[in-house]
């Protein structure tokens, strides 16, 4: 199921932002995903956003107002990261990757949470469509 591809995306994007090293797949991890392109769609997930680190931080980071991104809880980001690697790299339309990460947020995060996620994807979308 893609939605848990994504939660698992996410978790491990999500950890990525506290362990600097780079990935090394445990197969276990993805071994809930029952379908091969439910986990090579996870995988994908993951391997772009790890290639599009600094790109990513440079996008959301420009779309914050009146945040450092420093100060953005790790969630958040980690949603965000997410939901932008699958638009920008991945070619998944925005408003399903948007809804699916405000599905996890509401899940993982504060109550304020998928407003704030939701307001600066949709900055991002914008300026990504002008």
């Amino acid at each position: 199921m893609r939605s848990y591809a994504r939660e698992l995306a996410f978790k491990l994007i999500f950890e990525r932002l506290f362990v600097k090293n780079s990935y090394t797949f445990d197969e276990e991890f993805f071994a809930s995903l029952k379908k091969e392109e439910d986990k090579e769609f996870a995988k994908n997930i993951v391997l772009e956003f790890e290639k599009n680190h600094e790109n990513l931080t440079s996008i959301i980071s420009s779309n914050l107002v009146g945040y450092e991104i420093d100060r953005v809880y790790k969630t958040d980001l980690a949603l965000m990261f997410e939901a932008l690697t699958e638009i920008l790299y991945l070619q998944t339309p925005p408003q399903i990757a948007i809804n699916e990460v405000l599905n996890l947020a509401k899940k993982y995060s504060t109550n304020k949470s998928s407003r704030f996620i939701n307001g600066v994807l949709s900055s991002v979308i914008k300026k990504i469509n002008n």
